[in-house]
């Protein structure tokens, strides 16, 4: 008989969930002004708004928390992590910072100008937010396959290079600073992009001249998917595909606090001495001294110590394989998802789950809050709440797709809880016909609305 599957750890410490009542939820939503960004933690039992950040770290993070060096320059800790980065990503140059979206405030207050052009795979919010900050256009190249929920493609992350180069082509009087890729592809369903897609898009951006940025945040996903689905894969490790995947980036952005599995961090990684230097200036002005960079050494221990671990299959295996176990269990009840399941969450189609909502009710966050309402199940709306308004027209933006995302943090529940999560959507589902109405907006912020946006039920 062959052995079942278990987890590659074991449980040390333990945090109290409490379970709430129906009523309770319904005044603490209200009061949230309907926009899940604002429950108290408490308020929540089972918490798939995101994964970053949110993960448990190990026994060893723990230990490189107490080794941390905390000297304002020149720290081991800024060394340790930079030994990390070159070994497992192969990066010269780093910077770190506090978090991803810093590292995308500096790398773009170097690149991004008034009027440009930024082609890449469905840029999700905090990358947009800064490009079109910065009066310029992010343009989505992501394949047609990824906006259809219904049909199966190994990589729905994947850069159409027809698109591609037509945006290249068309705009070669304006400036195309860079290329984005991100791996995976949040927007799209947390979908990888494959090995030869990766290839074929550096190809085409150095025939163009241009630089290829790799959002980097759940890249050792985006290598377990390319091992497990790629030909020519099966036998490399996840480090070897790892160091492949990025010899096809200039430069990269890393929200460390996914696939590094730190409560906080992250970095940009150089090839270039020119371009490092350049966006030093900008860490110092935003973010700390280059050797910190609004980091503590604790911090960078903690994050070294991640991205070693974070890029070894076994943790990869037992990371991914829930969150198909969540979808799986979604599958039985026929609940509409994102197919093939992602690698940090599952991906809830709300136009299929409630078809008969208009899209100016804002599909996806009503079906937030009914999940809320019904288990004290937090996820996140990917709709047309998250797309904001034209930057010129100022007209809300309706995407392709509307999802509702449940974000899985890095070994923190077992599967009881996705057991949980199933049932409370399931029951959903088996009330959708009673949902008539969603939700309108009250008040918003001119860009990235979704985090503070204040709502009310129509």
């Amino acid at each position: 008989m062959q052995l079942p599957y278990a987890e590659p750890f074991k449980i040390k410490m333990v945090e109290t969930i409490k379970r709430s009542t129906r009523q309770e939820r319904e005044e603490w939503i209200k009061q949230a002004k309907y926009n899940l960004f604002n429950l108290k933690s408490e308020q929540v039992f089972v918490d798939l708004l995101t994964d970053s950040g949110t993960g448990a770290m190990s026994d060893k993070q723990w230990s490189e928390l107490m080794l941390g060096d905390e000297s304002y320059a020149g720290a081991s800790s800024y060394y340790k992590m930079k030994n990390a980065i070159k070994n497992i990503l192969g990066f010269d140059y780093f910077l770190p910072t506090h978090q991803g979206r810093a590292a995308e405030n500096v790398l773009f207050s170097v690149l991004v100008k008034e009027n440009d052009i930024v082609p890449g795979n469905s840029h999700f919010d905090t990358t947009k937010g800064h490009i079109e900050f910065r009066k310029a256009s992010a343009v989505d190249c992501t394949i047609d396959e990824a906006f259809n929920t219904t049909i199966h493609h190994d990589f729905k992350g994947n850069i159409d290079l027809n698109k591609l180069e037509k945006v290249l082509t068309d705009h070669q009087a304006a400036r195309i600073p860079m290329i984005i890729v991100t791996i995976t592809c949040n927007s799209s369903g947390g979908q990888p992009v494959s090995m030869q897609n990766l290839k074929d898009v550096y190809a085409m951006a150095k025939k163009f001249g241009i630089l290829v940025v790799f959002d980097s945040a759940r890249f050792a996903e985006n290598a377990y998917f390319i091992k497990k689905r790629e030909p020519g894969y099966q036998d490399k490790s996840i480090k070897e595909i790892v160091k492949e995947m990025f010899s096809y980036a200039d430069a990269m952005t890393m929200s460390s606090k996914k696939d590094a599995i730190v409560n906080m961090g992250g970095f940009i990684g150089f090839r270039d001495d020119d371009l490092f230097k350049k966006a030093s200036v900008f860490t110092i002005i935003y973010e700390g001294f280059i050797t910190y960079g609004g980091m503590s050494g604790r911090d960078m221990n903690a994050l070294a110590q991640g991205l070693d671990e974070g890029t070894e299959f076994p943790y990869l295996e037992s990371r991914v394989e829930q969150v198909a176990y969540l979808g799986s269990r979604l599958r039985e009840f026929g609940v509409p998802t994102q197919e093939p399941f992602g690698g940090h969450a599952i991906f809830v189609d709300a136009k299929r789950f409630l078809p008969n909502l208009p899209k100016e009710h804002f599909v996806a966050q009503t079906l937030a809050i009914e999940l809320y309402l019904e288990g004290g199940v937090r996820g996140v709306e990917i709709g047309a709440i998250l797309a904001d308004r034209d930057p010129k027209t100022r007209q809300n933006r309706f995407p392709e797709l509307e999802l509702l995302r449940l974000a899985l943090p890095r070994r923190t529940y077992t599967n009881n809880h996705m057991d949980y999560v199933a049932v409370a959507l399931a029951n959903v589902y088996n009330r959708r016909n009673e949902i008539t109405s969603g939700v309108r907006i009250l008040k918003e912020a001119p860009i990235m609305r979704h985090f503070t946006v204040e709502l009310e039920r129509i």
